[in-house]
């Protein structure tokens, strides 16, 4: 059950499929005759210098992979220098997440029922100091995922006897989950005074007169995530946002969704060279974030590779996945005769 609400998808999960093989299908040109001797994945992003061109995407309900996941992912990104972003339905509080992860963390913001308790969620983040605040603005209607849907999946977590089965042929996972407490919703239960969540409620609107409202709220860089088309990137450009975060959610929005990679180079277009955008959606190797910089990303995200890690060995899982994403992420470099990740373009496309 939970391997599917990590995995799983909206719909027939075509849209998943896709952002993978959109991303698989594109070629690299390698170039020899190059000094690559020395090579660099550092990236300035956000008046931050992160370590790499790739952070930790938000996700909801991190520790139902194992206790404490939030946590080691803000621990991670502080030993990695990278970005980490906590969503609104994490079961980590804003409060908790900042003193771990610090400068590193970032704070996404779901716009809830009611819109006053969607602020306070800001207020928190700003107090908790926050630099950096991301809006997602591709859930406002939540999709069908068939797969939670089979497995009677909800948050908080319901057990009737399929659950209660599937937890008995997982027992370490049940037995350590069951010591720490099953993980709920932390920031939207403080917030709205229930202790429910109803991922299918009818959430508060958001329009370019909320995201005017939230820029002149929010003091410090804002960040739009959930962007597929390069009218909506041009108008958040022109409301004043910092960057465009291009994404189909990971295909669990909206099955019929165009793979974010397929979109990118089009928002590229739109919004000029100058202006900062992140990608995510499909990324499964360092060859796949060389190619989305490659087609006009500035930083790229990454979500259930981390939860899967964490899921399989823990705090080590996590550590060994982002070593070897950096790994590929330099070897592609070498291949491609590019000793600087900064001298990454669409030169090196094929197709």
């Amino acid at each position: 059950m939970i391997f599917d609400f990590i995995d799983g998808a909206a719909g027939e999960e075509y849209a998943k499929l896709n952002n993978q093989q959109s991303l698989d299908q594109l070629r690299l040109l390698p170039r020899g005759l190059v000094d690559i001797t020395s090579r660099s994945q550092q990236t300035p992003f956000l008046d931050q210098t992160y370590s790499s061109p790739f952070g930790i995407a938000p996700m909801g309900m991190c520790n139902l992979a194992w206790p404490g996941a939030d946590l080691m992912l803000a621990t991670a990104a502080k030993k990695h220098n990278i970005p980490v972003c906590l969503s609104t339905a994490a079961s980590t509080s804003i409060e908790d997440m900042a003193a771990v992860a610090q400068q590193h963390g970032w704070f996404q913001l779901y716009v809830g029922q009611s819109i006053d308790n969607s602020l306070k969620l800001v207020d928190r983040a700003l107090a908790a100091n926050y630099p950096v605040l991301m809006l997602t603005i591709d859930a406002q209607q939540v999709a069908i995922r068939r797969r939670d849907k089979r497995n009677g999946f909800g948050a908080p977590l319901k057990i009737g006897p399929k659950q209660f089965l599937d937890f008995a042929l997982h027992p370490r996972w049940s037995l350590t989950t069951l010591s720490k407490g099953a993980p709920s919703p932390a920031n939207i239960a403080i917030d709205a005074g229930d202790k429910t969540f109803d991922r299918n409620a009818t959430r508060g609107v958001v329009d370019l007169e909320f995201v005017a409202r939230l820029r002149e709220h929010w003091p410090h860089k804002l960040i739009v995530k959930g962007v597929l088309s390069p009218d909506d990137a041009v108008s958040l450009k022109q409301c004043g946002c910092d960057a465009v975060y291009v994404s189909n959610h990971g295909g669990r929005q909206f099955d019929s969704a165009p793979a974010p990679i397929d979109q990118l180079s089009k928002i590229r277009a739109a919004v000029g060279q100058d202006f900062p955008l992140l990608f995510d959606s499909g990324v499964r190797n360092g060859a796949a974030i060389i190619k989305a910089l490659a087609k006009g990303a500035n930083f790229v995200m990454l979500g259930r590779p981390y939860l899967y890690a964490i899921a399989a060995d823990g705090e080590r899982g996590l550590d060994t996945v982002i070593e070897l994403l950096k790994k590929d992420v330099d070897d592609a470099l070498a291949q491609l005769g590019k000793p600087d990740i900064s001298q990454i373009d669409d030169s090196i496309l094929l197709n």
